[in-house]
């Protein structure tokens, strides 16, 4: 069984030591742990950092990608590189190393195949009131979306199995946490959450600048997500909302017409007919939606066939393949 420790990097090397001296060297029931780092267009040696240290493996890009891309292109090479499991953290050493046994305990049992890293979110002193509200706030909404149970979404200490790994797929190039979960809970994975502890914090976060902007790009990262996965539903949801002031207006425009003073009221039926037409384009817009959501999957079985594949040298064969 072998371990593979990811972290994203963007000029972390006054911090990278440190989160690297804090991880483990070993784990009852992994017999291999190595580690690797993406440097997303650090400009500062923070690959000499990591190579100094014995890292075994560097992903670089030559200018930055963001944190959802460099988390995907780390995801690749722990497969490529025969990991087992993947286990991602920040190089800013905001969660404690030993914790990563915790992470990785439900899936060496084969209770799950995605762990998120639960912080003590309250208990943090370097999280301002608005930032805890904000992120149990978000918790709660993704929860909502993905129809999983995960206390702490935006936390990016998480373990993924190797099946689980190939399955992954980011579409944003903002962050990863939001819409792993949301796609792991619609696709029905195994996903729980573990308690971890938080060590001090040596540096601002560099996600983002302010808390409005963070707050606008999560929640359109949820919305694109849940929109992805149930497309039929959130253009429903849409569209019944003006078909419904249409019907009620037209309803209205009705009750006077049967009075005989219809014809005064000419503008309201127009204005009916309008929302309500809108209200079914939408609807048709969610079916359309459905449809690609659905090719979506079978492009995502491909992918993932695809990868198991190249990673592993198994061709994956069903009863469907040989009709």
């Amino acid at each position: 069984m072998k371990l593979i420790i990811q972290i994203p990097c963007l000029n972390e090397a006054e911090t990278l030591e440190i989160a690297l001296n804090d991880l483990p060297k070993h784990i009852d029931g992994i017999d291999e742990i190595e580690y690797l780092i993406i440097n997303d267009g650090s400009v500062d040696n923070t690959v000499e950092v990591a190579r100094n240290w014995g890292v075994h493996y560097i992903v670089s890009f030559k200018r930055n990608k963001g944190l959802a891309k460099g988390f995907m292109a780390g995801i690749d090479a722990c497969l490529k590189h025969g990991a087992d499991i993947i286990v991602n953290t920040d190089a800013d050493n905001q969660y404690c190393g030993e914790d990563i046994e915790k992470l990785v305990r439900p899936i060496l049992d084969g209770k799950a195949d995605i762990v998120i890293g639960e912080r003590p979110i309250d208990e943090t002193e370097y999280f301002s009131p608005l930032k805890k509200k904000l992120q149990h706030f978000g918790s709660y909404i993704v929860r909502k979306a993905s129809k999983t149970d995960i206390p702490d979404a935006p936390s990016g200490f998480r373990a993924f199995s190797r099946e689980a790994a190939m399955h992954i797929n980011v579409m944003n190039n903002y962050t990863y946490t939001l819409e792993t979960i949301v796609q792991a809970g619609r696709s029905s994975w195994a996903i729980t959450s573990v308690p971890v502890r938080t060590n001090g914090e040596l540096r601002k976060s560099r996600l983002f600048h302010s808390m409005g902007a963070y707050v606008k790009r999560s929640m359109i990262t949820i919305i694109r997500a849940y929109m992805m996965y149930r497309p039929l539903t959130f253009f429903s949801v849409l569209g019944i909302i003006p078909f419904t002031g249409g019907f009620l207006i037209g309803l209205r425009f009705l009750i006077y017409w049967l009075k005989g003073s219809g014809s005064g009221h000419i503008q309201s039926l127009i204005f009916a007919s309008t929302l309500m037409l809108l209200g079914f384009m939408t609807f048709i817009v969610g079916l359309q939606a459905d449809v690609i959501a659905n090719n979506r999957k079978i492009l995502e079985d491909i992918q993932y066939r695809i990868r198991k594949s190249e990673y592993d040298g198994v061709q994956i064969f069903d009863e469907k393949d040989n009709l």
